[in-house]
């Protein structure tokens, strides 16, 4: 039986083996999908035993997505462009091939399953670290009319931004200096938000036609959406989509199948409500 894991530290939080598992179901697929918990000074020997004993793919979660890029012999221009890798496989030369899948993931929530066109619109990204960097070349390649790319150290913000290598309008500010005017689309990529902060923020950045998107989720609203339906926001999503869009992407590329998301999702949101 093909063998995949999520591979990370912490990962007992890990939803990618209940997610895979229902990919597996619904394609008829014959695998085994586990959760790898490894001490950080380990991460690349058990990568490497993984695939020597025969694995056939792995999905990396905190905080090994750059060391596992720094392993990868050849990259996806996502993971180019993020310097984070958080899906693994060997192609048939046996070298080691990193992609990112969280800016597909990203952009299949929003576009396929609630309908929201990125092309020619002005968009706000708050956030310049590795959740970012997985999502900014797929932003890019949907052609909005400007992007922003907000961050407490500007210096990141701008690396970001000409990484992108794009005629497009790309800005980096500081959080301080972001316009006080509506944006189409806000993206919540803040790592604190893991902790319920956010920076602070105009009320004039959202409008009734804006739509909010937070990468995180959670049991109920996270504080970003909370934020963003006060405001009367048209739309305050959180990332719950994302997860499982960017887990189909991992089973496309390792299995060439096509599983259906919005079962999983659904009934994803409905195993956290009761927990």
């Amino acid at each position: 039986m093909d063998r995949y894991a999520v591979i990370g530290n912490p990962i007992k939080q890990s939803k990618s083996p209940w997610i895979h598992a229902r990919f597996a179901e619904q394609t008829r697929q014959s695998l085994e999908y586990g959760a790898l918990l490894v001490a950080l000074e380990d991460f690349e020997q058990r990568v490497t035993q993984f695939f020597e004993d025969g694995g056939k793919g792995l999905n990396i979660t905190m905080p090994f997505k750059e060391r596992a890029w720094a392993m990868a012999g050849r990259h996806s221009e996502a993971a180019r462009i993020a310097g984070a890798v958080n899906t693994l496989y060997r192609d048939p030369d046996g070298t080691l091939v990193g992609e990112n899948t969280d800016g597909t993931g990203l952009l299949r929530d929003l576009k396929h399953n609630h309908g929201f066109d990125l092309a020619d619109k002005r968009i706000l990204v708050l956030g310049a670290g590795g959740a970012v960097k997985g999502v900014f070349a797929n932003l890019v390649a949907e052609s909005p009319s400007a992007i922003y790319i907000a961050n407490r150290t500007l210096a990141k913000a701008k690396a970001l931004a000409e990484a992108a290598q794009s005629t497009i309008e790309i800005h980096a500010v500081h959080y301080d200096d972001i316009p006080t005017e509506a944006f189409d689309l806000i993206i919540n990529g803040n790592s604190a938000g893991l902790q319920g902060d956010l920076p602070e923020l105009h009320s004039e950045t959202v409008s009734t036609n804006t739509w909010c998107y937070d990468m995180i989720y959670g049991v109920g609203d996270t504080k970003f959406q909370t934020w963003a339906k006060a405001l009367r926001a048209e739309q305050a999503l959180d990332g719950l989509g994302m997860l499982v869009e960017q887990a189909a992407e991992s089973f496309r590329i390792w299995r060439g199948h096509d599983p259906q998301t919005a079962p999983v999702i659904r009934e994803l949101r409905r195993l956290l409500a009761q927990a």
